[in-house]
């Protein structure tokens, strides 16, 4: 059984808290698809390389080729030593000329070599259809975590302004001193910066959006209050490592690369071997006469000839012997390369399964963070009003609960993405993967 990923179970899911915005997951990849410039810049390369076979198969088809010609030629001419008389004399001919190929092993094994540069670009385009998809997903999430931290950030400072206040009061009436209220105002000022940081990093992020999509104005879907991440099937790691040995785009372009490089060494071998053509003509010519004959006679002639033309190359300097020699250096290069595809896949789907695994134990862990530091909080709070506990002992409390919160979006996000690495890794990635992620996103619209 391939490996794949599980329906959607686990802990809970919160990214996000903003009212229902326009666009989800699948509505921006679909945007990207029309607008990103290095996956359109794909699509136009796998456009010309289908090209390539029917290039190659026109050497082993008929070619027709008419040829017509016209010319004057003046001139004098003496003829029984008398006087240079004046001589102008016209011609014209045309001629309908074809050559088949009978034989021609060069062009068979350019022709075989096409037809695997079609598949190498395939692989190519599809390579670059799962980069985008993981680009797209990236960013996504990327920028709904920045509006997490950034609303994070908003809320830290309402509480620390809360704090401050309480803290003053406290202090005029004299159960605190004016120490808790220069910690709570330097915690405010802190909590502001940390807020001018997380809105800078929620542009920053909204304009890797717009590198794709050409704009950064999308209005993106915020994930459900309630999730499930997804769980592996297998799940243990050699499964997904042998498929990834095997199946993974990168592994299957090198290994065509491979193929291509092969054909070439056959091809510039083929330079040394006969090529035999049938070659067939049919043409008229016309002249008016000579200019070394004093007689004007106007000629026609109509004429056709069918035959066979065997060419066998002997020598040509050195250069096919060179250029095999480099075909078969540039084959070993690309054997090395596909050993190096083999070993990067296999790195890869190792560290995206690490990644999702150690994610799913990371959300867990700081979702019972959250709550510890939930409690933790409330206990503080009240054993500052009652005197057990300092300003600062809630402020390093509310601190830490925020901070929970903050990298639970952030490892939320970074599990779903291993998700997609992991299924990339095994060239399974699809839009049904994006779907799945879809599916946790509010679908209703403002």
């Amino acid at each position: 059984m391939r490996p794949g990923l599980m329906p959607w179970v686990g802990v809970p899911l919160l990214l996000g808290s903003f009212g229902a915005l326009a666009d989800n997951l699948l509505e921006v990849y679909r945007k990207a698809q029309e607008r990103d410039p290095t996956y359109r810049a794909a699509v136009h390369a796998l456009q010309a390389a289908r090209e390539r076979v029917p290039q190659a198969r026109a050497g082993l088809m008929p070619a027709v080729n008419l040829v017509g010609a016209s010319s004057q030629q003046s001139g004098q001419a003496a003829f029984s030593e008398a006087p240079y008389v004046d001589r102008n004399v016209r011609s014209r001919s045309w001629n309908l000329q074809l050559t088949q190929p009978l034989w021609r092993a060069a062009s068979w094994a350019a022709l075989g070599q096409a037809g695997q540069q079609e598949v190498l670009a395939e692989a190519q385009f599809r390579q670059a259809e799962q980069e985008l998809m993981l680009r797209t997903a990236l960013v996504y999430l990327d920028v709904l975590v920045a509006q997490e931290a950034e609303r994070v950030a908003r809320l830290q400072i309402g509480a620390v302004e809360q704090q401050l206040g309480l803290a003053r009061r406290n202090f005029e009436v004299g159960t605190a001193t004016v120490t808790d209220v220069h910690e709570a105002k330097s915690r405010l000022d802190l909590s502001r910066a940390q807020a001018v940081a997380a809105a800078s990093d929620t542009e920053n992020k909204r304009a890797e959006l717009a590198r794709i999509l050409g704009d950064s104005g999308a209005r993106l879907a915020r994930l459900h209050d309630n999730g499930r991440l997804p769980g592996l099937q297998p799940e243990t790691v050699q499964p997904w490592v042998d498929s990834a040995r095997e199946q993974s785009l990168q592994v299957r372009i090198a290994l065509t690369a491979l193929d291509v490089a092969d054909r070439e060494i056959a091809k510039n071998r083929a330079a040394h071997l006969p090529t035999l053509d049938l070659t067939a003509g049919y043409g008229t010519n016309f002249t008016s006469g000579s200019i070394t004959s004093p007689a004007d006679i106007a000629t026609r002639t109509r004429s056709g000839q069918v035959g066979l033309n065997l060419n066998i190359p002997l020598y040509a300097g050195g250069a096919v012997q060179a250029r095999v020699r480099e075909a078969t250096a540039l084959k070993d290069k690309a054997g090395e390369e596909l050993e190096a595809a083999r070993r990067q896949a296999i790195t890869q789907a190792r560290q995206a399964f690490t990644g999702v695994i150690n994610g799913v134990a990371q959300v867990e862990a700081l979702e019972s963070a959250i709550s510890s530091s939930k409690s933790s909080l409330d206990a503080n709070k009240v054993g500052y009003r009652i005197g057990t506990r300092i300003n600062i002992d809630v402020l390093n409390a509310e601190q830490q609960l925020y901070a929970a919160q903050r990298d639970w979006h952030r490892a939320r996000a970074e599990t779903l993405m291993q998700g997609l690495r992991l299924k990339a890794s095994n060239a399974t990635l699809g839009e049904s993967d994006l779907q799945a992620i879809n599916d946790l996103l509010e679908t209703e619209r403002p």
